[in-house]
């Protein structure tokens, strides 16, 4: 016979004679280092098959065939306390796939040089009543708990909150797992339902979408449960009568699609509200549910109504934030005859608002203000302090056109007037005139350097001499340079969460960044933008990214980009 998938429900062999004594020695780690040939006889297993495995791993399993977690292990307490110990209630898996339930001894024993233990066993019947069967013993009922807390309350996404669940009740509580849950706004949606089928979890999406409201008088168990009444029993024959509501119409029809014959349904309560039920159902296994295992079903569901509330109020939070983001940053200008697009990721682990920020503006002089800048910080005091200077710096830049007077100002005002510490940014200035046709004025306080593409593929970054951040108190003359701006040609503002990684310095980050917009250049803004940051974004990068790109129209003009006669 092969040995099967643990998964899956694993035969339990008949037992020898009582008067068989395996046994084995370990050594402090649980590795086994020999056997007597009555264990290997009961075990089925080679010398070549066991010596130097972990007998934890090799042959502990529960009744259902699953290896329980170490610490829980009582032979394996027994193992590393170096204590003589003795239980039952716990099988072993054989060579040829089938579990053999024992009885066993652990004795402290020395394995060669080192300390050790004797395990003894002797095989033991099974006498399990069909009623007790499908019920978990109490220590693969805190394991499963156990497992259930630290799985579900890892992730705050919905979705795979219930996926989870999935994989810890099925196949081991039911052969079916039915979810239903309840919107904010009151519809109630049947968002899973899985089979266990070959050892495999199908999800079987005709059976899904959305239910009727629940009615107040109903008293049958799904109904009862989605208004938080406590878990009970259903089996096919409670929907076989005339139906009271929309509820039992569809219950009526899930028992016939899937064939289930017993099942057990429980709310999925929130801490102040019920968010949905879980229905677990048997179909293959013949074992009806009983009363006994309403409170594990019940303890699992808790479990679940607290991580999916959690869930529920992060991807609030995360809309509000969102929203906010939305108002924080502007929108972009219609400048003839250029194109502008602007590019907003958030930290992916902080509230969705940040101090990375972008900004476009008319000037009075028909000219065009473009910033990046990156403020300290992506939360929501970041966003705070963002905004702020932003807004003075409109100002500023408005009365003064000149961006390195601009800033200077900004850096005083800063000082004087706001509690910000440090930021960085780039302020220019985008200007057309038919001698000249586009060209870019710009200055840098402490932030990267702005990206030249040209239509043809080449790549240039724009370095400005007295490149000094804001907020350091240091009394400086600012430079500025101007540029050029080739017909077609593309510029690119970004932020630092684009090109930092822990792992490699900003030289590396730039010359990738340089590649890669070289390569994609062609594009429309969108999609260079989109590309940059799917494909130069580092993986370990947690910060936020901006970006502002602006391409100027292919009009005849020179095809490099050449410094401005009034520049510096």
């Amino acid at each position: 016979m092969r040995r099967q998938d643990p998964a899956r429900a694993i035969p339990t062999v008949t037992a020898p004679a009582v008067g068989e004594l395996g046994g084995y020695v370990v050594d402090e780690t649980g590795r086994i280092v020999s056997l007597n040939d009555c264990a290997l006889k009961l075990l089925r297993l080679t010398l070549e098959a066991a010596l130097g495995r972990d007998h934890h791993e090799l042959l502990h399993r529960d009744s259902g065939g699953h290896t329980g977690p170490r610490a829980l292990c009582p032979v394996m307490d027994a193992v590393l306390s170096r204590a003589a110990c003795s239980g039952e209630s716990l099988c072993f898996l054989r060579g040829d796939g089938l579990l053999l339930p024992v009885h066993w001894t652990a004795i402290p024993y020395p394995a060669g040089n080192d300390s050790g233990t004797l395990v003894l066993f002797h095989p033991c019947p099974v006498e399990v009543s069909a009623e007790a069967e499908g019920t978990l013993p109490e220590l693969d009922r805190l394991a499963l708990l156990a497992e259930t807390t630290t799985s579900l309350t890892s992730t705050l996404n919905e979705q795979e909150t219930v996926d989870r669940l999935a994989h810890l009740v099925l196949p081991r509580l039911a052969d079916w797992m039915i979810v239903d849950l309840i919107a904010d706004g009151g519809d109630i949606r049947r968002t899973h339902v899985v089979e266990h089928q070959a050892g495999r979890l199908l999800r079987r999406p005709e059976l899904e979408g959305p239910i009727p409201a629940v009615t107040a008088q109903s008293p049958l168990p799904l109904s009862r449960a989605l208004r938080g009444s406590g878990a009970s029993l259903a089996g096919p024959q409670v929907y076989q009568g005339e139906p009271d509501s929309g509820i039992a119409v569809v219950q009526h029809e899930l028992f016939a699609a899937t064939g289930m014959h017993s099942a057990a349904i429980a709310p999925i309560r929130g801490p102040r509200e019920v968010l949905g039920a879980l229905t677990l159902g048997r179909g293959h296994n013949p074992v009806p549910f009983a009363t006994r295992d309403l409170s594990l079903l019940e303890d699992i569901t808790r479990r679940a109504g607290l991580a999916i509330s959690n869930s529920r109020l992060y991807q609030r939070q995360r809309r509000i934030s969102e929203t906010m983001q939305r108002h924080l940053l502007p929108r972009l200008p219609d400048v003839p005859g250029v194109e502008l697009h602007a590019s907003y990721l958030p930290a992916p682990d902080a509230s969705q608002v940040g101090g990375d920020w972008y900004d476009a503006f008319p000037l009075p002089d028909d000219t065009t203000g473009l910033v990046i800048g990156d403020v300290a910080g992506h939360d929501l005091e970041a966003a705070a302090r963002m905004a702020q200077l932003r807004n003075m710096l409109r100002a500023l830049a408005w009365s003064e056109p000149h961006p390195p007077n601009a800033v200077g100002q900004l850096d005083q005002v800063m000082a004087r007037a706001t509690d910000l510490a440090t930021a960085t940014l780039v302020l220019g200035r985008l200007a057309f005139s038919p001698q000249a046709g586009w060209t870019w004025e710009w200055t840098n306080a402490g932030h990267l350097p702005p990206l030249l593409l040209t239509h043809d593929g080449r790549a240039e970054y724009l370095h400005t001499p007295n490149s000094v951040l804001l907020g350091t108190g240091i009394s400086v003359a600012r430079g500025r340079d101007c540029v050029h701006l080739p017909p077609g040609s593309t510029l690119l503002l970004y932020t630092d969460g684009l090109i930092e990684s822990r792992e490699h310095g900003i030289d590396h980050g730039l010359a990738r960044l340089r590649r890669y917009a070289a390569a994609a250049a062609h594009h429309t803004l969108g999609v260079l933008c989109e590309r940059l940051i799917e494909e130069v974004r580092p993986s370990d990068n947690d910060d936020d990214v901006a970006l502002l790109s602006v391409r100027v129209p292919a009009v005849q003009a020179p095809d490099r980009p050449e410094r401005h006669p009034t520049a510096r």
